[in-house]
């Protein structure tokens, strides 16, 4: 970091971004296959697998808040974010390895308690890490364009990471249509490889990487009052409050695509594209929003991106009622490039903002608790999450799905209702409430910056 601390060096810029390629390639293998892989490999029934993958995103928000707190509190050597990143490596490997690799004796009961089990355990583990790093770019720089800039690259290489982990979904939906193919040994191998290059990534990460020691030890020793602050924080309520309303439009979007590739626009091969589609765009667009950021804010450019989020997935609506499969194709695609572009703005300006408002609550408190903002406002994220992914499993319980067999028409209204109409509404109401609501921008946030300064 320079003398000032406001623009961090390309070198530091990279270091940051590189072990979110192994994060992207576990989180998005984890959201898009995994439901897939229990439903139509292993034959777990749907609702079963929708209550364990709720009651896991919950349990991973419930975590988040304990992890943040720990890190913000911690003063080992390699500082409070650095040694936790670096102890996540092997839970995470245990992990993920456990999802992928079931026994192939366990069947019943056992197999869905197994599931689980190694599904409780990735995102536990996972949380050990994403919560320090995310706190840790927010104190990279404290320069409010420059967060842009650094959350911007680690979402790119999140990005990069979601585009491998599609070329590992391709193989591995190729191999169920294979009548000789196993499966079984093939996710597992795949997940090997990536627990191994996840850890190296993780170990360059934390080798390259310095913390600011001025913000060691500027947090409450009462985790129930540093988390009440975040409430107190008038601009942070309102972010919880959007960002609890965006993902419940969100999360169907991950595990349904699949879905809505191989039963309605009955096209599964074409499923990895389509993903691809609104991944590329997602980090291509990056570098520009950043310069538009500067010059429109990142406040309006945030609710830009959220209502064409909305429109995107809304339209794809129309599909079920399509006659020809290229017909579907070409709203599916048009849907995912839009979205993917909508999508490289939030990931850059989104943890920016939230950035920004940690500043506000220095300025509140004098206290420095990134770890405890970033986990309070990811278990926002995620119990929306959890809440919808179990409406979804039960959803496709009850609606009739029958796995690997033709759908009626009255599962593809309520898969089709889940995917368009529900991120439509949500994410529109998201972008509603941050346009009138939030009113913390770069003059604000420049008052506080130099108000701190002064009093310190």
């Amino acid at each position: 970091m320079t003398e000032n601390n406001t623009k961090a060096p390309l070198g530091t810029t990279i270091s940051y971004g590189m072990p979110a390629i192994g994060a992207g390639y576990m989180y998005l293998l984890m959201s898009l296959y995994v439901m897939k892989f229990s439903t139509d490999v292993l034959l777990i029934a749907p609702a079963v697998m929708g209550a364990i993958f709720s009651i896991s995103r919950i349990w991973d928000a419930i975590s988040d808040p304990i992890a943040g707190y720990l890190s913000d509190r911690t003063t080992f050597r390699y500082g409070r974010r650095r040694t936790w990143m670096l102890l996540s490596f092997v839970p995470i490997s245990f992990g993920f390895l456990a999802v992928f690799s079931p026994p192939e004796t366990m069947q019943g009961q056992s197999l869905d308690l197994w599931m689980m089990i190694a599904i409780l355990s990735f995102y536990s583990a996972i949380t050990l890490f994403n919560v320090p790093h995310m706190a840790l770019g927010a104190e990279l720089s404290e320069d409010y364009h420059e967060r842009t800039r650094l959350f911007g690259v680690r979402h790119i290489g999140f990005t990069l990471g979601s585009i491998l982990s599609l070329v590992s979904m391709s193989l591995l939906i190729s191999e169920e249509n294979s009548p000789t193919g196993d499966v079984r040994e093939l996710a597992g191998n795949l997940a090997l490889i990536a627990v191994i290059a996840m850890t190296m990534m993780i170990f360059f990460s934390v080798s390259r990487l310095k913390e600011n020691p001025e913000f060691q030890n500027r947090v409450n020793k009462n985790p129930f009052k540093a988390f009440r602050d975040i409430w107190v924080n008038p601009h942070a309520r309102i972010l919880i409050i959007v960002l609890f309303i965006e993902n419940l439009g969100g999360a169907v979007i991950g595990v349904l695509t699949l879905y809505v590739t191989q039963y309605i626009v009955e096209a599964p091969a074409w499923a990895p594209l389509i993903i691809f589609a609104y991944m590329l765009p997602s980090a291509l667009s990056v570098p520009l929003w950043i310069p538009l950021s500067r010059k429109f804010g990142k406040i309006r450019l945030w609710v830009f991106s959220l209502a064409l989020t909305g429109i995107s997935f809304g339209g794809i609506f129309i599909i079920p009622f399509l006659d020809s499969v290229t017909e579907r194709l070409i709203v599916m695609f048009l849907g995912a490039a839009l979205g993917g572009m909508a999508a490289g703005c939030g990931g850059a300006i989104g943890p920016s903002v939230k950035g920004d408002v940690i500043d506000y609550d220095e300025y509140l408190t004098g206290e420095r608790k990134e770890g405890s903002y970033f986990a309070a406002l990811n278990f926002v994220f995620k119990s929306a999450t959890g809440i919808m992914l179990l409406v979804t499993g039960f959803v496709l319980q009850f609606s009739g799905f029958v796995p690997n067999q033709p759908q009626t028409m009255e599962v593809k209204i309520a898969l089709i209702s889940l995917y368009g109409l529900v991120p439509l509404i949500f994410y529109s109401l998201g972008a509603y409430l941050l346009f009138t609501k939030f009113k913390f921008g770069e003059r604000e946030h420049a008052a506080i910056k130099k108000s701190i300064q002064e009093r310190n």
